[in-house]
């Protein structure tokens, strides 16, 4: 039976998957984070179909697993328009984190105190002053940590692609079994290196939470 360090052996074939979560989580994020301001905006948005769309939408990924949304991308998406496995796997995602994320951000919103808004419209700020140098910096110190261990849930929930086609760590994990390496060596290195990555995700959120409250 191999030990761990065997790995080391077929370090590209780690340092391969281990890249490609990296990839996959930094642009999903990313574009969960763009979707998720869009939704959040939609949702206090005071017109009723804008605001319907961001609360349907919501309401449906919130309660999708992850799984099938992969499914539906890969074996429907994939054939009507040809795109990569790693960009269905990335919108797939990012629409499902987006979800939350608009959720994370609505609540941000509802903690700011209607009042200040008003009052800053009374000082003579425009509705966009009073939103941009008001309301969003308080939702932002309310939104960031939530935010942050959701990104460290999609870091954990990216191991789904592996299944679908995507180089990352989990899909790695099978081609280093294929090859001899010991199944629980290759899942010990495995786990290590999303706790890393959980860890880098959440300490930097945590880092950024105190700033911003440094900053409040």
């Amino acid at each position: 039976m191999h030990v761990p360090l065997d790995l080391l052996d077929d370090l590209d074939l780690f340092r391969r998957g281990f890249f490609g979560t990296v990839l996959l989580t930094a642009v999903s994020a990313a574009l969960s984070l763009a979707l998720g301001a869009l939704v959040a905006a939609c949702r206090v948005c005071p017109v009723p179909p804008v605001r319907l769309v961001g609360t349907v939408w919501t309401a449906l990924l919130r309660n999708t697993p992850v799984t099938l949304l992969f499914l539906v991308a890969v074996f429907a998406a994939a054939r009507i328009v040809g795109v990569g496995h790693f960009a269905l796997a990335v919108g797939a995602l990012g629409c499902h984190t987006s979800a939350f994320v608009g959720e994370a951000l609505c609540r941000g919103v509802g903690s700011v105190p209607l009042g200040q808004a008003e009052a800053a419209r009374s000082l003579g700020m425009t509705s966009w002053q009073a939103l941009r140098l008001v309301v969003l910096p308080q939702v932002g110190r309310a939104a960031v940590a939530p935010i942050g261990g959701l990104l460290a849930a999609l870091t954990r929930n990216s191991a789904i692609a592996g299944a679908f086609g995507v180089t990352e760590l989990f899909a790695q994990q099978r081609r280093l079994s294929a090859i001899g390496h010991d199944v629980l060596g290759v899942f010990v290195w495995i786990a290590v290196a999303y706790l890393l990555l959980a860890f880098v995700i959440s300490e930097s959120f945590r880092l950024l939470e105190r700033r911003l409250a440094v900053a409040g």
